[in-house]
């Protein structure tokens, strides 16, 4: 049952995430609980869009997710619940003055809920192996809402949240090259909204559209890897009456490999760096984590 809920851990910064096996089905009623660590590392912000440069950044991140799956309208559905708590210490330069903060504490939580469209109806563990033996071409659609529930300081430039809510509509496919080989495509929009506690000025963003495709090999022993790529455009910021230059053009890249054991516990590994970086995003993010179903 493990080959499905890799998906749970993804990195922390909205529109930069690569999050394969996202729509691969589960068997009806399995719960399952995912403890991760990721480190992050080069040009990396809470927020990309933030006026800084220069920045080199240590950032890390302890998560916890849940996710359970039910039935609804008689399709496979989830609903998932995560929250992180991070640390580390961001240098740059502001209007060419050098700055350094050193941050700790809870960041923005997460709900997401999907539903598979097409391709896989509510299913038992027996309808689940057959499914693995014979996939099919699914359709699902899903819906992230990002809470500004971090560590928040309007006095601040760099903090841990956001203070401010998002969410994330998207559509993704998954198709069965060969029955050990998937090609995953999801594609989706950021919305973002207003800031307005932001150094004592409203800050506001525009949205960003983003697509991410993933190329997974399945083992009979339930071990998977992936290779992962992303593209991500928009999130040009104003404050107060001014329109920052910040249109972020980027696009990531990376491989995850996913090892099941015992049925109910699983280990997970990735790693992806940024490959095109017109606006932030030139950094690298290394990911563990343990998971654990019932």
């Amino acid at each position: 049952m493990l080959l499905i809920v890799a998906s749970l851990w993804s990195i922390a910064s909205s529109a930069q995430e690569l999050s394969p096996r996202a729509y691969w089905p589960t068997p009806n009623g399995l719960n399952v609980l995912v403890f991760g660590y990721q480190n992050s590392f080069g040009d990396v912000l809470t927020d990309p869009t933030l006026p800084v440069t220069g920045v080199e950044s240590d950032l890390n991140y302890l998560q916890i997710n849940y996710q359970r799956t039910f039935s609804w309208f008689s399709r496979t559905a989830t609903v998932q619940l995560s929250t992180p708590y991070s640390w580390g210490t961001t240098e740059g330069l502001l209007e060419g003055e050098y700055r350094c903060r050193q941050t700790s504490g809870l960041g923005d939580s997460r709900i997401r809920l999907a539903i598979n469209l097409l391709g896989a109806p509510s299913m038992d563990p027996a309808e689940f192996r057959k499914l693995l033996a014979d996939p099919k071409t699914i359709v699902g659609a899903s819906l992230l809402l990002q809470i500004p529930t971090g560590e928040y300081q309007a006095d601040k430039l760099i903090n841990i949240g956001t203070n401010r809510w998002a969410v994330k509509p998207a559509i993704g496919v998954i198709w069965p090259m060969v029955t050990s080989l998937l090609f995953e495509f999801e594609l989706g929009a950021w919305f973002y909204g207003n800031n307005d506690e932001f150094l004592g000025q409203t800050r506001s963003q525009d949205p960003v559209l983003s697509a991410e495709a993933h190329l997974v090999k399945v083992t009979q022993s339930g071990l998977w890897v992936s290779l992962d790529a992303n593209f991500y455009r928009g999130g040009q910021t104003t404050v107060g009456e001014n329109i920052n230059d910040n249109l972020q053009r980027n696009s990531r890249m990376g491989g995850t490999l996913f090892f099941p054991w015992k049925h109910k516990h699983g280990l997970r590994a990735s790693y992806s760096r940024g490959v095109v970086t017109s606006s932030g995003g030139d950094f690298g993010n290394i990911s563990l984590s343990y998971t654990y179903a019932w």
